[in-house]
């Protein structure tokens, strides 16, 4: 770059150069280089000011780097900054983007005022960090007293709607973004496109992007991702055209999408093509994430021997994913002894990887080998290795619903559980019967039925049927991928309630209709 060159050509460097190389680098996405100047500036006997530390410490920030941090909080200190309220706020911001939450709220207590920064600081530390409930109580908090969101505000909080499914309250954000005048905000618009994907309403999301009036990569594939999301292949392919033609280049984010798209519906050809055109015609060099998808599509579509051939000849380093995403395809087209090959491997490289017991001993469940399925088990308790609970969420009245498999802590638990049994009994009048495969194999037999009948996407659907109104879609957000057998039950449960119930799990959108679902069983 031209700015580095005039700075190499100075034969003196005050801490203005310093300070103005540091920023650039660090604005430039070359985070690693501004890191590696701020020490070599201080190796020549320059000392940081307060403009240098808020200028690497958004730079630790980016790459993750918590003891580099830390060790800069120190000098802060040290130095006399750390009253300074742009450097606190820098600080904060960086313990919170690199997953300390702790420190940054010891930041913020002590903080004698309270700037649009610093709440921001925290809210997006809290939706970065898997904590979208805490989010929103801080966005609610910095409200009631007083301080206006900006346009950062905005955009760190909507992630946090679009993790909960919380679409009431992400759509009371869009009416404060109206109000506030900046809904013309580019980051911000497309913020709100990916929430209303991830939250179900695909059709708000399309009608807010096509009132942009300019659109860039992030919002072209946000809007990609959402109809990849909820398995819209043919209008994810559409527009990713459609960006083509409109002289926007797609990035190695856009290609992810639509070639997830592919893999949730078949499309081999297509996927293999836009895999090869990344690096032929952008010269796009593909990551794990998009080999990742490579393999999900080769596997999904049964061809299973072509998916770890692909992963064998992988340029770059292999990670647990792709591994993980071919285990997956075992599980669903019951390949046992590429399975077990993949598992093996996956045990010995990742002991302490819990999809990878979790994938395999389904692998066994579903051929009925309980004592396989057993040993694995067993292996994950000898490891102290725990299997994620099931969680999922529902919005009613502008308020998030939790619910664990079983559980019993709800107000409305006596009916929600009898609500339960009632639609069980129209099922199975309807021909339901509940697959046993997909309860704990440490159940009673007789108690396998109830065990699978109280997944905790079954109790949100419950709880939602009795709690809003006939006409209203029922919309609930799981953690994990949804079990056959809750497919299947929600099926039906559609047709009988003739209601539509969307379900967002940790693979996709399923659509519930009249007795139907969008995936057309193949997710």
């Amino acid at each position: 770059m031209d700015a580095r060159k005039l700075f190499d050509d100075m034969t003196e460097r005050d801490l203005l150069s310093w300070n103005m190389i540091i920023r650039a680098y660090g604005r430039h996405e070359f985070p690693q280089e501004a890191l590696v100047l701020f020490y070599q500036m201080q190796r020549t006997g320059v000392q940081p000011d307060h403009f240098t530390f808020a200028s690497i410490l958004p730079v630790c920030a980016k790459l993750g780097a918590l003891e580099q941090g830390f060790q800069i909080h120190q000098r802060v200190t040290r130095s006399g900054f750390g009253l300074d309220f742009v450097v606190h706020s820098a600080l904060m911001d960086m313990y919170a983007k690199c997953g300390s939450m702790q420190k940054a709220l010891e930041l913020f207590d002590r903080m004698p005022q309270r700037d649009v920064v610093s709440w921001t600081a925290i809210i997006a530390g809290y939706a970065q960090n898997g904590l979208a409930e805490k989010a929103l109580e801080a966005y609610q908090q910095m409200q009631q007293r007083g301080v206006q969101p900006d346009q950062f505000t905005f955009a760190s909080i909507l992630p946090a709607c679009a993790k909960m499914g919380a679409l009431e309250h992400g759509m009371n954000i869009h009416q404060s973004i109206r109000e506030s005048g900046h809904l013309s905000n580019c980051i911000v618009q497309s913020a709100l496109i990916d929430m209303y994907a991830k939250c179900g309403s695909i059709k708000k999301a399309r009608k807010l992007f096509d009132t942009m009036h300019r659109r860039d990569v992030v919002s072209w594939t946000a809007m990609i991702a959402g109809y990849a999301m909820h398995g819209y292949c043919k209008d994810a392919l559409k527009l990713f055209q459609l960006m083509m033609h409109s002289g926007t280049q797609p990035n190695h984010a856009s290609f992810v999408c639509v070639l997830f798209a592919c893999s949730h519906v078949g499309l081999l050809d297509e996927g293999c093509k836009l895999f090869n055109c990344m690096s032929d015609s952008y010269c796009i060099m593909p990551k794990m994430d998009h080999y990742v998808c490579m393999v999900d599509l080769l596997g999904r579509a049964g061809y299973l021997e072509e998916a770890f051939n692909f992963i064998i000849k992988m340029p770059i380093k292999l990670d647990t994913v792709v591994w993980i995403s071919l285990l997956g395809s075992c599980r669903l087209h019951k390949d046992i002894g590429l399975g077990e090959f993949t598992a093996s491997l996956l045990f010995e490289t990742y002991p302490v990887n819990t999809a990878a017991y979790n994938l395999m001993s389904k692998v066994y469940a579903e051929v009925g080998r309980w004592g396989d399925f057993q040993k694995v088990r067993r292996l994950m308790k000898d490891r102290g290795i725990k299997k994620m609970p099931g969680c999922s969420w529902i919005e009613v009245d502008k308020r998030v619903h939790v619910f664990l498999a079983r559980d019993r802590s709800h107000p409305q638990t006596q009916k929600i559980y009898a609500k339960l049994e009632e639609l069980s009994l129209e099922m199975k009048a309807a021909g339901y019967m509940t697959d046993s495969r997909y309860a704990q194999n440490d159940v009673e037999v007789e108690d396998k039925d109830i065990f699978i009948d109280h997944h905790s996407e079954k109790l949100a659907i419950a709880f939602g049927l009795l709690n809003t109104s006939p006409e209203t879609t029922i919309r609930v957000v799981k953690n994990l991928r949804v079990c056959a057998d809750c497919h299947t039950a929600t099926k039906f449960i559609s047709r009988i309630v003739a209601r539509e119930i969307v379900v967002r799990d940790a693979n996709r959108f399923h659509h519930f209709k009249s007795g139907h679902c969008s995936c057309r069983d193949y997710w």
